[in-house]
């Protein structure tokens, strides 16, 4: 199939199309933008550079993928997003450019991305991430492959979220979320192991029983963050999810959600 593009779209000679895209009704793409194989903007999507999309992603109507950051340091300088493949961005989604020249927005593989969801400027977004409607990360916030943002839940700035984490529906997050666990609540508290999802995932019951004790040390034993790290090591090194989780911990700069 040849690319094709409705007679209305409004497209900047900047543009580079790949093979078999498809530019639906009134989508405007603006600047150094690179749309690559098969995407699939469906209707009223305004995709602004500089922006670098890979392949098969589908975009739906009224998304905003690159545009500038609402950063008020942003001075107007040509910054960056660039989108991976096999992304689904639906109605009203919006994703930022970086805020400095130096730095820039990143969107892993095979993302999706539900109505109103918003990534901010300088924001890194792992693969095969979730984020529920309403769903908003603020600026340079890390969100590892795997997690799932639950709808409505607000990021706070420089905030990580781990890997197979889970976010409940309306949690605000000020700290960073340690990878494998639910986090939940105005303010948000860790509620154990996101069991259900690791089991979908293939995680076998000797991890998840790693994990399990490792929540009960960092939120059940009454000890401090580094006391329970060093406890956990100690009694569960053996254990790759556990190593991970150590050093995420031990990583942090906001420190994790107690």
């Amino acid at each position: 199939m040849a690319t094709a593009i409705h007679p209305t779209a409004i497209i900047d000679s900047q543009v580079s199309l790949g093979e078999e895209v498809i530019v639906g009704p009134y989508c405007v793409i603006q600047g150094a933008v690179t749309v690559g194989d098969r995407c699939h903007l469906k209707s009223h999507v305004v995709l602004q550079g500089p922006l670098v999309m890979g392949p098969d992603n589908v975009v739906y109507p009224f998304a905003v993928i690159g545009e500038q950051t609402q950063d008020l340091k942003y001075v107007g300088e040509p910054t960056r997003l660039e989108v991976g493949a096999r992304n689904c961005f639906r109605e009203h989604v919006s994703v930022h450019r970086s805020t400095a020249v130096d730095g820039k927005t990143i969107v892993g593989n095979d993302g999706n991305f539900l109505a109103y969801s918003h990534i901010a400027h300088d924001c890194v977004v792992g693969d095969h991430v979730i984020f529920s409607n309403n769903g908003t990360l603020a600026g340079h916030v890390h969100v590892d492959n795997h997690a799932i943002i639950g709808g409505l839940t607000a990021v706070h700035q420089f905030c990580r979220i781990g890997q197979h984490a889970i976010t409940g529906g309306c949690t605000k997050i000020v700290q960073d979320v340690p990878p494998f666990m639910i986090a939940d609540g105005n303010p948000a508290e860790v509620r154990g192991i996101n069991k259900v999802g690791l089991e979908r995932r293939g995680f076998d019951s000797d991890a998840l029983r790693a994990l399990r004790e490792c929540y009960k040390l960092l939120y059940r034993e009454g000890l401090n963050t580094k006391q329970a790290v060093a406890m956990i090591q100690e009694r569960y090194a053996e254990h790759a999810v556990v190593e991970h989780l150590c050093s995420f911990v031990a990583s942090s700069e906001r420190g994790i959600i107690r």
